[in-house]
């Protein structure tokens, strides 16, 4: 008995593992990925900067141009304002891992809805970022220090 439930928990653990996330969405030429976003009310990149300054997190959507995504899985992107401001990024990872976005993004426009917050963000994490994102080696070994970022906890995206 107890090698059966070994054997079946060692199953569920595998199915789990090899899960793919949902396809997107495609409706009105746009893809929706995670939760559909039904109501679009984004607030422009600049208005969030000005919010997440006042409030320790803020519940909202944002228009933006994606920088750069995970070149392992999508499992993360890097956005910033379409107007090409300087220096403001937002880090942006997806609800309970659930979608992924396609890693060809970088340079498009999307809409996000979830939770951006402040965090300081590990070196060893920094590092695995990098990596993903297919830095050299040179540039990994240059992250030395922890960071406070914005982040973002997306339900749903939409890709314009």
């Amino acid at each position: 008995m107890k090698q059966l439930l070994q054997f079946l928990f060692i199953v569920t653990v595998m199915i789990s593992a090899c899960k793919k996330p949902a396809q997107p969405l495609e409706e009105n030429g746009y893809k929706y990925f995670g939760e559909k976003i039904d109501k679009v009310e984004a607030i422009s990149f600049n208005d969030l900067m000005s919010k997440i300054e006042t409030q320790d997190s803020v519940y909202t959507q944002v228009e933006a141009q994606v920088e750069a995504v995970c070149q392992t899985k999508g499992c993360w992107m890097n956005l910033v304002d379409a107007n090409n401001v300087e220096g403001a990024s937002i880090f942006v990872k997806f609800k309970d891992y659930g979608f992924f976005m396609p890693k060809d993004i970088a340079g498009q426009k999307v809409i996000v809805e979830g939770v951006a917050y402040k965090e300081i963000t590990t070196v060893d994490e920094l590092k695995h970022y990098a990596e993903d994102e297919g830095l050299s080696q040179e540039e990994i070994d240059a992250i030395t220090e922890p960071e406070e970022e914005l982040k973002f906890m997306a339900n749903g995206v939409i890709l314009l």
